[in-house]
C-alpha cells in the first residue's frame, strides 16, 4: 500500500549547483566511472548540507532529492545532463526516482557509459522519461493507465497486487510532496523505447511490405529523423488486399514519387497522436495535406477508411497505430469519400 512521506527540509543548493557545474565545465572530457558518480552525489549533498537554514517550508525537488541521501546517482546524473535548473523550476513536476539500488541494477558499465559527454543526449533522454510535467499523487498515479513524460514518450501505470509498477518499476515510496512537485520512489531505472519508427516497424514483424515501400520511395531518413510524427502503418494483409498490380506498378523505379505520394497519405507531422487523443478527432492531417476522416464506431477506430488494428506503438521518435487498408490518395481512387483538400495547417 502506497505511503504518504510528508518531507520538510530546509536546504539550499544554488551554491552547490553553481560549483557542481562550474567543476563539471571545467573537468577534462573523460568517461566518468561509476565511483565518481556517487562520488559526485555525496560531493551535491554534502554542499546542500553545508548550507541548511532555518526551516521555513517544503524544498524543491532537487533540494528534498539530495537531502534524502538515496539518490547520489540520480544527482550526478541530473548534473552530468545539465537538468538541475530544470527541476529546481517552478513546475509542477511528478519525478519517479530511483535510487542509487535502481542504478546499481543496471547492467555492468551503463551508469559510466551515459556520463560521458558524448552520451548527454541519451542521458537526457531518460531521465526526462523519468519526469511527467504535472503533479500526480499516490491517489492519481492509480487510476492512471498512462503518464506522458517531459521526453516525449508515455509511461504505462498500472496496480498489481496492491502496488503501483510503472513501466517495469515498482513504487517504493509514494507522495514525498516538493515545493514544486511529488516524487515518487522507484527501484528501477525505466528506459524510453530508443528504436526509431523504421527499428519498431521492422521488430514488429507485421510491417515488411511498408519498410520495403519507404526504402522504394527514398523516405528512408524520414523516418529516421527526429520527429515527432504519428504512423498508420498498413500491415502485409492491407498491402494484399490492394488491387491486382497495384503495389507492383507503385515499386517500379518511375513511379517513385506516386509511391511517396501514397505514403505520405500515412504520416501525421509535428506531432504524437495517441489512440486515446484519435478518438476525439473528426480528422487527422497527414504530410499529404489531405486531411483523413476519423470514425468510431462499435469501439474500432477508422482512419482514412483504414482499421487501427493495433495501436500506441511507441518509437523514440514517434507513435505507430497498424492498420488494416493501404490508404491511397484521391489521384488514385477517383474520389475523396476519405480524404478530402482542405490544406494542412501551415502548408502553402
Amino acid at each position: 500500500m502506497l505511503r504518504t512521506v510528508s518531507v520538510a527540509i530546509s536546504l539550499s543548493l544554488v551554491a552547490a549547483v553553481a560549483a557542481v557545474a562550474q567543476n563539471t565545465t571545467n573537468a577534462p572530457a573523460t568517461a566518468p566511472t561509476r565511483d565518481r558518480a556517487v562520488q559526485t552525489g555525496k560531493e551535491l549533498q554534502t554542499k546542500a548540507r553545508e548550507a541548511v537554514t532555518p526551516a521555513t517550508g517544503t524544498k524543491d525537488i532537487v533540494d528534498t532529492a539530495v537531502a534524502a541521501g538515496s539518490f547520489k546517482t540520480l544527482a550526478a546524473a541530473l548534473t552530468a545532463a545539465g537538468l538541475i535548473d530544470t527541476l529546481k523550476g517552478s513546475g509542477p513536476f511528478t519525478v519517479f526516482a530511483p535510487t542509487d539500488e535502481a542504478f546499481a541494477k543496471l547492467p555492468a558499465g551503463t551508469v559510466e557509459m551515459l556520463l560521458k559527454p558524448e552520451n548527454k543526449a541519451k542521458l537526457v533522454s531518460i531521465l526526462t522519461y523519468h519526469v511527467v510535467p504535472a503533479k500526480a499523487m499516490a491517489a492519481d498515479v492509480t487510476k492512471m493507465t498512462f503518464a506522458t513524460t517531459v521526453q516525449g514518450q508515455r509511461l504505462n501505470l498500472k496496480v498489481v497486487d496492491g502496488k503501483v509498477m510503472v513501466d517495469n518499476a515498482t513504487v517504493t515510496k509514494a507522495d514525498i510532496v516538493c515545493s514544486n512537485g511529488v516524487i515518487h520512489v522507484i527501484d528501477s531505472v525505466i528506459m524510453p523505447m530508443d528504436g526509431n519508427v523504421l527499428e519498431v516497424a521492422r521488430g514488429a514483424g507485421t510491417m515488411n511490405t511498408l519498410l520495403a515501400a519507404i526504402e522504394a520511395a527514398g523516405m528512408n531518413d524520414l523516418f529516421k529523423g527526429p520527429g515527432p510524427f504519428t504512423v498508420l502503418a498498413p500491415n502485409e494483409a492491407a498491402f494484399r488486399a490492394l488491387p491486382k498490380g497495384t503495389l507492383e506498378m507503385l515499386l517500379k523505379p518511375e513511379n517513385k514519387t506516386k509511391l511517396a505520394e501514397v505514403l505520405s497519405m500515412h504520416v501525421i507531422p509535428g506531432a504524437l497522436v495517441y489512440s486515446d487523443a484519435v478518438v476525439t478527432m473528426s480528422e487527422v492531417r497527414p504530410i499529404s495535406g489531405k486531411a483523413l476522416k476519423v470514425t468510431v464506431k462499435d469501439g474500432k477506430v477508422t482512419i482514412g477508411g483504414a482499421t487501427v488494428v493495433v495501436a500506441d506503438i511507441e518509437a523514440k521518435n514517434g507513435v505507430i497505430h497498424e492498420i488494416d487498408t493501404v490508404i491511397l490518395p484521391p489521384s488514385m481512387t477517383g474520389a475523396s469519400a476519405t480524404a478530402t483538400e482542405k490544406p494542412a495547417a501551415g502548408s502553402n
